[in-house]
């Protein structure tokens, strides 16, 4: 006897239904009753031996923060030594601020860095609920003066540092952008939102009709943003939900990528409708037929590698905008 279908089975594609079937066995109980530390060791994964996407040079780095020592990783493009710095992308890790690690991401930083020329560096910031709102964000605003600061000691051009991430990640992205421009300091050349958790309203519809959708239900959803900002929606500011922020004018361009099938959906559209709004370059895309989550899992997904295009034809462009700007000036 066949096995039924996951919820929206009907509109998942081949690799989706079968990854979504594979975790409602693995996964009978929810997150948010599972709690932080046994989802941690749930979804804990170690890079293979031998990754989809070798590289000639990945390198284990501590960044200094305020709070102290954190992991990164650097992920430097193949081939022989560019002519000059090249352009980085500082890239956070999802997880829902409570999961997370520099080996979950590890793949597709890979890919993104082997496809595109840039160097990527992924940070292993402090998560909730240790370490509540706004602990990621500094750690996030911290890694980036760091990297301006050594930028062409690691052979990255300092004036072309992209910041992205997906879902919780995405979100730290979206924030840090705020944070910089409110503070008056140097923007990012980009920024890159994949799925990003970005309004705490959870009142747009895609909440309700993905609901129970395979990986991040809209309940487990909530449970990861109070462990990250608590239960009172009056503490919560547009650092921690950019959504609020009054004016998204003078942002840097973005990238925002989406899933179908995701609770995230139409907060993530909706901010990207705002940032067009209030004038910056935007490109959406919705990849139809996956989950949230879907981004990461290199090899499992086809529209995995098709997502990782989409961000890097968006760096390509970038890079070659700031190349003509500086050529022209």
């Amino acid at each position: 006897m066949p096995k039924p279908l996951p919820p929206h089975g009907e509109r998942l594609d081949a690799d989706a239904l079968l990854v979504a079937m594979t975790l409602a066995e693995a996964m009978p109980t929810p997150v948010r009753e599972l709690g932080a530390e046994a989802a941690r060791r749930l979804f804990a994964t170690a890079p293979p031996d031998r990754p989809l996407t070798p590289l000639d040079r990945v390198d284990e780095l501590t960044v200094p923060t305020r709070s102290g020592p954190l992991r990164a990783r650097a992920y430097h493009p193949p081939g022989p030594p560019a002519a000059g710095p090249r352009p980085a992308l500082m890239y956070l890790h999802g997880g829902g601020f409570v999961l997370g690690t520099l080996d979950g991401v590890d793949e597709v930083c890979r890919a993104m860095a082997a496809r595109s020329g840039w160097a990527v560096l992924s940070l292993e910031y402090r998560l909730a609920p240790e370490h509540p709102y706004p602990a990621a964000l500094e750690d996030s605003f911290d890694a980036l003066a760091w990297l301006r600061g050594s930028a062409l000691e690691h052979g990255i051009d300092p004036d072309t540092i992209a910041v992205g991430g997906d879902s919780a990640g995405g979100n730290l992205a979206a924030a840090l952008c705020l944070r910089l421009r409110d503070l008056g300091l140097a923007l990012p050349a980009s920024q890159v939102l994949v799925y990003p958790a970005v309004d705490d309203a959870f009142a747009r519809a895609s909440w309700r009709e993905f609901a129970d959708a395979p990986l991040l239900t809209s309940a487990d959803a909530r449970w990861l943003w109070e462990q990250y900002v608590g239960t009172d929606p009056e503490a919560v500011d547009p650092y921690a939900a950019p959504m609020r922020a009054a004016s998204l004018r003078g942002l840097p361009p973005a990238l925002v990528l989406t899933a179908e099938v995701d609770p995230l959906r139409d907060d993530a559209e909706a901010y990207a409708e705002r940032l067009e709004g209030d004038g910056v370059r935007v490109t959406r895309i919705r990849h139809s037929g996956v989950f949230h989550g879907f981004f990461t899992e290199v090899g499992v997904f086809a529209k995995t590698d098709a997502a990782i295009d989409d961000v890097v034809r968006h760096l390509r462009g970038v890079a070659a905008a700031r190349a003509a700007t500086t050529s022209a000036s």
